[in-house]
């Protein structure tokens, strides 16, 4: 099976999930993105945030494709570019690092590595442009109220550790030094895996009511055991 992962930018922002390309959870401020959402102008909002982005700092996300067909997708930027980390409990991140904020894999292809393949290439980018760290917000409790935060089981299953506990949104961090250490481990197997692997389909679970508020709504699918996806 042939898969590859390229850069985020304004010429495939319209692969991301059509619930995910006018999701402004991250890239506005709550009282902004509630704005956005009444004038159902969310779609602009995002496609100027990543404009943005691009132009001011560089890359800031990823989409995995599988046999040519979009099937996940990753955004990182710094934290001043992310104006809903100013809310979280947890906060805030880290002056050193890069803020991994929302990454979703479509359900039929959960539990087949390309979370990891995704992680992988952020840590890729982010160490060759000299970043010390990345920082994510997780969600303890995936399933329940979890959308656009990454499912915190998964982040330390891929070499995150909790820097700030928290009952639910804690906040974890990836020294890119370590992250190297997995790195060859995860490109050999994820080589191996799309060898063999026969990717199942899956329903997707129906979305549930998200905490703190939100625009959009970026229903995450990991719904694997934590270190499967």
């Amino acid at each position: 099976m042939s898969w590859h992962v390229a850069a985020l930018n304004l010429d495939n922002l319209g692969d991301l999930p059509k619930r995910c390309r006018n999701c402004v959870y991250w890239e506005l401020s709550p009282q902004l993105a509630d704005q956005a959402e009444g004038y159902g102008t969310t779609d602009l909002e995002k496609e100027a945030w990543l404009s943005e982005v691009l132009l001011e700092w560089g890359s800031c996300g990823r989409v995995v494709y599988v046999g040519g067909a979009p099937a996940g997708y990753v955004l990182f930027a710094p934290p001043a570019s992310v104006p809903r980390a100013t809310e979280m409990p947890t906060g805030p991140v880290s002056a050193d690092a890069v803020l991994l904020t929302t990454m979703q894999v479509a359900p039929e292809f959960a539990g087949e590595g390309l979370g990891r393949a995704l992680a992988q290439a952020v840590v890729k980018d982010l160490t060759r442009r000299g970043v010390k760290a990345v920082e994510a917000f997780g969600d303890a409790r995936p399933g329940t109220e979890s959308d656009c935060v990454v499912p915190a089981d998964f982040l330390r299953s891929v070499g995150f550790k909790t820097v700030r506990p928290h009952h639910r949104w804690p906040r974890l961090r990836m020294e890119l030094r370590s992250g190297l250490e997995w790195k060859s481990d995860v490109e050999a197997a994820l080589e191996q895996l799309f060898n063999t692997v026969t990717i199942p389909m899956q329903t997707a679970a129906p979305r549930p009511t998200a905490t703190p508020a939100r625009a959009g709504s970026c229903q995450l699918s990991f719904v694997p055991p934590a270190g499967t996806i």
